[in-house]
């Protein structure tokens, strides 16, 4: 079709690189349900947000649905980012999935204070990525790598 927009990369296939703005995206809804849980003592969405995560982690991003949020509605929009290496964001999303499945677990076994301490540690970062850009999780990825040696992929 004439006209349809179409980014540099596949965002379901290219999967060692992404446009910089969907991880935004993502730490902006993990953001926003794990505050609305918090406001709403409804623990129960961290669990889901937590979730969420595990599957986009497990199955892809066409499984993800803040990144399909992204890439199907607001990248044809607003057009595409800077490309990067995946990675980062990756480690990021698998280390506050780790933290609120952690907080759930606490939760579980009635230790609510220490659940919302974890979540509200993920709300925080997340919010702080999703208006700033600076993702700690990722910078914490990239100072590994260094440390290890590791190349990432070069940015377009």
């Amino acid at each position: 079709m004439a006209g349809k927009y179409q980014p540099s990369v596949d965002p379901f296939e290219d999967t060692e690189v992404i446009d910089q703005r969907a991880p935004r995206t993502n730490q902006a809804a993990v953001a926003i349900m794990t505050g609305s849980a918090y406001l709403l003592d409804f623990w129960p969405l961290v669990t889901l947000m937590g979730l969420q995560l595990v599957i986009g982690l497990s199955f892809g991003r066409k499984f993800c649905l803040p990144c399909l949020f992204y890439f199907k509605v607001m990248q044809p929009r607003f057009g595409e980012g800077r490309i990067e290496d995946s990675r980062p964001p990756r480690f990021a999303n698998v280390v506050g999935a780790v933290f609120m499945l952690t907080a759930t677990a606490f939760f579980l076994a009635g230790a609510d204070t220490v659940g919302w301490v974890l979540t509200l540690i993920v709300t925080a970062l997340a919010g702080f990525a999703a208006v700033s850009g600076i993702c700690v999780g990722c910078e914490m990825y990239v100072a590994i790598a260094r440390l290890r040696g590791v190349k990432l992929a070069t940015t377009r």
